[in-house]
């Protein structure tokens, strides 16, 4: 399984017996460091290998996970950056690695940790800990310098032969760009051979230089290429040739775009990830750069090969163009200014995240959430160091988001830190206390969450916050409910809603605490008039494409039609909660559903089914740190659903087909359930 091993998006060229020895390296060694000097080619050799393992056999390398830390500012974020890669969604409050080591130790895996030239020593401590807790894990590392830890096996990449396949890479590169640039005539390939030849072969500088193809000849490029050499030679004549190599080919590139293209390049480094066309314009616009002149500017750096995009067509820089701009926005005195832009432009963002939860683009906010990942920490670090009280705001905001999504520890850090700093009562502070008791709730503590949420209340009450006061009882009704008193989240449910008279969409809260009155219902056996209030708020979400509670009514759905002997009702619903959980990347609600959609299962007679979905679930319930939580009357219909399965298939069916949910690659499993396909014809 390649997991997220990023796609190729072009041909790949030459490395042939590089690609050869790292494939087998992978197999024999536990670990692999591909080092060389920048813009030679790591990543794309790992990238390129990886694939062609997986398509001989997918099984050679069991569960392939990529970590990209070339944008990690620093080493706080390195351990959640791998759990995110290799899908730990860990909700426990230990300590992060053990969690990690934990989730890493029982099946075999290949973790890529993809550009870890500046996080040496951590990454060092973390492989080190890694290999020895986790005996079937297999490690292969990308950076511009070794780890330096014992059974490291070092394969040193050099760059391509100059009159072969780097030809063949700079031929090729431009004529993808303009076919009129390619280099037919003797003459003219003899140019570009020399422009090869200048750039060392270095893969980076050769895919730069071909972008200048398209504009200028190669006996142009070639002259201006040993002008620029011999100025670099002369400035800095003790710094190693590779290196030089590669500066003289960014900054070569640099010199031949617009002053406004450099401008735009110098702002852009500031972006940790990927970006879009909004945060160019919000972050990078101002002066000279203008709502008329940036998109120009922009469209000036992808014409120049300096600006990528990705594979869902965002932008994004490499590691070595970044630095590159960032130097030179040091030299303009813009850091501190960007940086605020930046900062300003993903406050807003959240804020806007944070208005449309209950909307229609709710699916798309939580991916826009997901997706800027990178930049709201970075963001958060800026205004922590910066204002404070905006670091606050901008966490008590995303913290909900985070917490459905897989990013629960670094919600509750950075939560500590701003409350920490900002100890004055203000309503960001309120927002973050609420957020706080949502992640401690995530992660167990319910006495704790409680109290939070009664301060909460308090809070609102004093203030005559009425949303501040449904938020609260949410919270609340919920910890109720994971404590097993029902007949108490329907009071602070009942009680709550009697503040308002407004629509279940009046607010985010109000839609909440609707939600909080149907699982208590349920809990409590009312199940008729569960199932026509989860109905009818079903319905209103449906009709407005709002998906998170909407998939928790099926959920309660799955729960009702299950206990009225409606097995084939329980089925759809919970295949509808999985799809929607899906849609929102929330492991921890994929874990319950994959519990009712195998109880549905078993009451249906397919106990072989059960037992597969029942072994993937259990890989969902570790993903988040966990054993198989949620309400009492889940716990109840769960272990049922295992007896029932059993006495249908026997111990050793069931066992077997446990064994391979657990084994399997969750996702596929997941897209099997909710596509229906794992049910045979009744």
């Amino acid at each position: 399984m390649l997991g997220n091993v990023p796609e190729e998006t072009d041909r790949f060229v030459g490395r042939t017996v590089e690609g050869q020895t790292l494939a087998s390296t992978l197999v024999t060694h536990r670990l692999t460091t591909l080092t060389g000097t920048g813009g030679v080619g790591k990543t794309r050799l790992a990238v390129h290998t990886l694939r062609s393992l997986a398509a001989e056999d997918t099984a050679l390398l069991g569960d392939v996970c990529w970590a990209d830390l070339g944008a990690l500012s620093d080493e706080r974020l390195l351990i959640p950056a791998v759990a995110d890669a290799v899908g730990l969604a860990d909700h426990t409050p230990g300590m992060p690695l053990d969690a990690l080591c934990a989730w890493l130790s029982d099946r075999p895996r290949l973790l890529v940790l993809d550009s870890c030239e500046h996080l040496v020593g951590p990454c060092r401590n973390l492989v080190t800990d890694l290999l020895t807790a986790c005996p079937r894990l297999t490690v292969l590392i990308t950076s511009r310098q070794p780890l330096d830890v014992h059974g490291e096996t070092l394969l040193g990449l050099e760059p391509l032969p100059c009159h072969s396949d780097a030809l063949t890479l700079l031929l090729e590169r431009a004529a993808a760009i303009t076919p009129e640039a390619r280099a037919d005539r003797p003459e003219q390939r003899k140019h570009a051979a020399e422009i090869c030849k200048l750039l060392d072969g270095l893969p980076l500088a050769l895919e730069l230089a071909s972008a200048q193809l398209a504009h200028h000849t190669p006996r142009e490029l070639a002259s201006r290429l040993r002008s620029h050499q011999g100025e670099l030679q002369a400035t800095a004549p003790i710094w190693p040739r590779r290196h030089r190599t590669l500066r003289t080919a960014i900054g070569w590139s640099h010199e031949l775009c617009e002053p406004l293209e450099r401008l735009l390049w110098a702002r852009l480094s500031v972006f940790r990830g990927s970006f879009d066309d909004d945060a160019v314009r919000g972050v990078c616009s101002g002066g000279p750069l203008t709502a008329d002149t940036l998109p120009d500017a922009l469209a000036g750096l992808i014409a120049k090969s300096v600006v990528g995009h990705d594979t869902s067509g965002r932008y994004r820089l490499l590691d070595t163009v970044r630095e590159y701009g960032a130097m030179w926005l040091a030299e303009l005195q813009e850091e501190s200014a960007v940086a605020a832009r930046h900062a300003d432009h993903f406050l807003r963002l959240a804020r806007l995240a944070d208005e449309g939860w209950k909307g229609t683009e709710q699916v798309t906010w939580y991916r826009r959430v997901a997706t800027s990942h990178t930049d709201l920490c970075a963001a958060l670090d800026h205004l922590t160091g910066s204002e404070p009280e905006r670091a606050l705001e901008l966490v008590g905001l995303v913290a909900f988001f985070w917490s459905c999504c897989g990013h629960l520890r670094e919600a509750r850090s950075y939560l500590d830190q701003a409350l920490l700093l900002c100890d004055t009562d203000s309503p960001a502070r309120a927002r973050a206390r609420w957020a706080l008791g949502v992640v401690v709730l995530l992660q167990g503590r319910h006495d704790e969450a409680a109290e939070l949420s009664q301060e909460c209340a308090r809070t609102a009450a004093r203030d005559r916050d009425v949303e501040g006061q449904l938020a609260a009882a949410y919270l609340l009704g919920i910890t109720h409910l994971l404590s097993g008193e029902p007949r108490a989240a329907l009071d602070v449910a009942d009680q709550a809603l009697g503040r308002t008279s407004g629509p279940p969409f009046a607010s985010p809260s109000v839609l909440r605490c609707h939600l909080v009155r149907v699982f208590a219902l349920t809990g409590l056996g009312r199940l008729d008039e569960a199932a026509a209030r989860a109905a009818s708020l079903r319905e209103d979400c449906a009709a407005r494409d709002e998906c998170w509670t909407r998939a928790y009514t099926d959920y309660q759905l799955a729960l009702i039609a299950l206990a009225q002997d409606a097995p084939a009702r329980a089925a759809e619903h919970a295949r509808a909660m999985l799809d929607g959980k899906r849609r929102l990347g929330d492991s921890f609600g994929i874990a319950l559903g994959m519990d009712v959609l195998a109880a549905a299962a078993a009451a249906l007679g397919q106990g072989e089914t059960s037992a597969l979905l029942s072994g993937t679930g259990q890989t969902y319930w570790r993903s988040v740190g966990h054993g198989q939580r949620g309400t009492p009357e889940l716990r109840d219909v769960r272990e049922a659903s295992w007896d029932r399965a059993r006495a249908a298939v026997g111990n050793q069916t069931f066992e077997h087909a446990f064994r391979r949910g657990a084994e399997a690659d969750p996702r596929a499993v997941l897209a099997l359930a909710v596509e229906g396909r794992l049910f045979s014809e009744a």
